[in-house]
């Protein structure tokens, strides 16, 4: 259907540029004619002038009335064929009034085979071409018999005997089929040329199509650039990894999106380093927003052409992002390991004698009558402890999260009790607001001991955080088909640099000259004991983003 819609449209293209041609041809004899009686160089052309005319002027109103023709008169073959007889019967009064057998406008009949041969193929030529010479014969016949005679003669002295007359016949029938069959070989070599060439373009587009599916369907971003380091092509993967959609990179200089690494190619080339064996390194690249950095590996090649020379550069680059958090959660699962080892054993050895020396000063403290200083000492020793204790129970919560004892708990409820208990701490400021964007309702499966320490950790930073007051912000939602609950706690605080983000739950690592170290590396055991996960976005200045995801439900093995 698709390919009769194409003939259909070149063939209307054709009957278009048909008409333009009569209009033409018509024009050109118009101007031929008027030039002859100007000049008066043929004297017998007045006689005829009116009829010559008459046919001309008739040729321009049925150009017109072919136009209209053609939007009454869908069928292109129709068309042809009736503007095919007029043109017949044009030609034929024309050639009658100009001299009948020795008329010179008997040329035009082969005109008209060979457009009918366009348009209605061989079969069409061969019919067309037997009617002008139907046409033709029938009107030498006339002549021969002296039943017409030319215009211009009031009496004519025919002289043309039947052998020459049948002689004229047969050379111009002859020839009107030596036009059609010439011109239809010709169609039929133009179609077969055309339907090749059809069909090397549909296999050249389906090559195309595959090609671009398969540079596409790759998981790695594919980057062609030329030899400057402007883009030229860039596959779904790397629209992804980067979030720059091609219509933006097209053309774009390669370092506005990878920054430096033309000068890095630039260098390896002239160093020869870069082959055909390709280069493989990493590098930091930032997403459209400017706010979500990637870690990418990458490759570059020479991009060559048939002739093997080089045209520009082909870019290969995955992202890594992943694997190295991996690596980097990796890093710290083992140092928690490490130090949950150290500290199991490190609080065993501690609690026993810091037992006995807390039970052996309470009894000095009782029995003893002291003054002011003595007292004072005592309480000094007793804070201590305090803090020993406090201690060794983050010790102990880092090395071995409580289990068996988790259940179904309402997070919600959990947060108003950290807030409430930290809002009665010295570390709350008058200034501090909050907002909670949460439901009532929070389901989630966990230890609410651990889910209390957790949070509470989390939003004592926060708080610490913003020493002058701000908003404190908590909300959640449902994520991973509703299988996991996410809460989302913001501060307007201080906020951290991108060097202290990444060491945040490293144990024993704080920016604060009081802490132990051990309040966020224990939040994140947490998280890991309970299936769940904790990620941090933090602007310098700016604030604190803490997001904690919970397991609605998960039934452990323990």
């Amino acid at each position: 259907m698709k390919y009769h819609n194409v003939q259909d449209e070149r063939l209307t293209g054709r009957l278009r540029r048909l008409l333009f041609v009569r209009v033409f041809i018509t024009s050109f004899l118009l101007g031929i004619s008027l030039f002859i009686q100007l000049t008066g160089t043929t004297p017998t052309l007045s006689s005829i002038s009116p009829f010559l005319y008459s046919v001309i002027v008739s040729s321009y109103i049925l150009s017109l009335v072919f136009v209209g023709l053609g939007k009454i008169i869908k069928q292109v073959y129709i068309n042809v064929y009736i503007q095919v007889f007029c043109d017949i019967s044009l030609i034929s009064l024309l050639v009658y009034a100009t001299g009948g057998i020795m008329s010179i406008y008997s040329i035009f009949y082969p005109l008209v085979i060979i457009y009918s041969t366009l348009f209605l193929s061989k079969r069409g030529g061969l019919i067309i071409a037997s009617l002008c010479g139907l046409f033709l014969g029938f009107l030498l016949n006339l002549e021969y018999y002296q039943v017409i005679h030319p215009i211009y003669l009031e009496k004519w002295d025919y002289h043309f005997t039947a052998g020459y007359v049948l002689a004229r016949m047969f050379i111009h029938i002859l020839s009107f089929y030596i036009v059609a069959l010439l011109v239809s070989f010709i169609v039929q070599q133009e179609a077969s040329t055309r339907e090749l060439l059809s069909k090397k373009e549909n296999e050249f587009a389906q090559l195309d199509l595959l090609h671009k599916r398969i540079v596409d369907s790759a998981t790695s971003g594919i980057v062609t650039m030329d030899l400057y380091g402007y883009i030229k092509s860039f596959n779904r993967s790397a629209e992804e990894i980067t979030e720059y959609p091609f219509a933006i990179v097209e053309n774009k200089h390669v370092d506005v999106f990878f920054s430096g690494l033309y000068a890095i190619i630039k260098e390896k080339a002239i160093h020869g380093s870069l082959s055909r064996a390709t280069m493989r390194e990493e590098m930091v690249i930032y997403s459209k927003n400017q706010q979500k950095k990637r870690v990418i590996g990458y490759s570059v090649s020479p991009l060559m052409d048939n002739r093997n020379r080089m045209i520009g550069y082909l870019l290969m680059f995955q992202d890594l992002t992943a694997t190295r958090e991996m690596e980097l959660e990796i890093q710290k699962s083992k140092q928690l390991a490490l130090v949950g080892e150290m500290a199991a054993g490190l609080a065993h050895e501690i609690r026993n004698p810091l037992a006995s020396i807390s039970g052996s000063i309470q009894m000095l403290r009782n029995n003893l009558l002291l003054d002011d200083t003595n007292a004072r000492l005592i309480q000094i020793i007793l804070r201590g402890r305090d803090q020993l204790e406090h201690l060794v129970k983050n010790f102990l919560l880092l090395s071995r999260p409580l289990k068996n004892q988790k259940k179904i708990i309402n997070l919600s409820e959990i947060i108003n009790e950290v807030i409430e208990s930290i809002a009665h701490s010295e570390d709350w400021k008058r200034g501090i607001q909050v907002i909670k964007r949460t439901d009532t309702e929070l389901p989630i499966y966990g230890n609410p001991n651990e889910i209390y320490q957790l949070l509470y950790n989390v939003v004592l930073n926060a708080v610490q955080a913003m020493p002058d007051g701000g908003i404190l912000t908590f909300e959640s939602k449902t994520v991973v088909d509703e299988a996991n609950i996410e809460l989302c706690i913001s501060d307007t605080g201080c906020g951290m640099t991108e060097a202290t983000l990444h060491k945040v739950f490293y144990p024993f690592y704080t920016t604060k000259e009081t802490g132990t170290g051990l309040g966020l590396a224990i939040v994140n055991r947490i998280a890991q004991s309970h299936h769940g996960s904790i990620h941090l976005e933090s602007v310098l200045h700016k604030g604190t983003l803490c997001r904690v995801r919970f397991p609605a439900q998960y039934e452990m093995n323990e």
